[in-house]
């Protein structure tokens, strides 16, 4: 499902229990200096990501101060997060000029403890090329090194590098529990371009060998993936940019299970088995 960019003026893009996408809970959260904003959701771990500026956070009174340090947009530094207990009371204030910051989240059933993640924590990985027309980085903030530490999230961003491309290629999905081959994650995406008037596709195919849908995705647009196969792409001359949250229902490792078709270009796409291995 495709959502238009809109003025959501602080409300849930993807609220709980939300019929897509259950697992899931994305908001986007837009603030001026000295401006606050509370949030709770109960049944739901969340994480905090500043897309640009600065933001102080305090959660069930313990506090962590200027979290993010981003200028422009997305490509203006290193991301970072704050690991949000399920059900906790946490409040945002702004501490730069202004601030839009991302709050991902994922349905999970036990309360752990705070943390932030700061741009050293970071794990990045690097893998495809310019001739297979899939080079991308993935920058994890709540990544595979925290298993210890949170339920079922997963939160990263995702950049193709240099201009068009594919992203999530070879064609994969991830929505039946059946070990060992695939598990069960709800996902959604939030999407930008540089140029900001760049576009792309998402393409979402149900079943191997039949025709699915497309939607066109611009400067602000929400995808939320329920079930089939499920890459992207940027028109040539744009970069592309896409916040990703997953949620898992029964663990937090992802299994992808790959497109039969297309399953054997994993063989031709440089590093893209140490990807995987990242989601694990």
């Amino acid at each position: 499902m495709h959502i238009a960019p809109f003025d959501n003026q602080n409300k849930p893009i993807v609220d709980i229990d939300d019929p897509t996408v259950p697992l899931n809970y994305f908001n986007i959260v837009k603030l001026k200096r000295g401006e606050s904003f509370a949030y709770q959701v109960p049944g739901y771990e969340s994480c905090i990501t500043p897309a640009t500026g600065s933001v102080d956070v305090e959660v069930e009174g313990v506090s962590f101060a200027a979290l993010g340090h981003r200028g422009v947009d997305v490509w203006d530094g290193e991301p970072e997060g704050c690991y949000i207990p399920v059900g906790a009371k946490v409040t945002i204030t702004c501490v730069s000029d202004a601030t839009e910051t991302f709050i991902a989240g994922a349905r999970y059933d036990k309360v752990l403890e705070p943390f932030d993640v700061r741009a050293p924590d970071l794990d990045m990985v690097q893998y495809g090329s310019d001739e297979t027309k899939t080079h991308r980085k993935i920058k994890h903030i709540l990544g595979t090194k925290y298993h210890g530490r949170v339920g079922r999230l997963l939160v990263s961003e995702l950049f193709t590098v240099g201009a068009g491309g594919w992203s999530g290629f070879p064609s994969h999905k991830h929505d039946t529990d059946r070990m060992p081959l695939e598990t069960r994650h709800d996902e959604t995406y939030n999407f930008r371009f540089r140029p900001n008037h760049g576009s792309g596709v998402q393409m979402l195919q149900r079943e191997d060998g039949k025709a699915g849908d497309a939607y066109h995705i611009v400067d602000g647009s929400t995808i939320c993936l329920d079930n089939g196969y499920h890459p992207c792409c940027v028109l040539p001359g744009y970069e592309m940019y896409y916040f990703t949250i997953l949620g898992g229902l029964s663990q937090r490792s992802l299994v992808q299970y790959f497109q039969p078709s297309h399953a054997y270009q994993i063989e031709t796409i440089p590093g893209i088995k140490d990807m995987i291995a990242k989601f694990k």
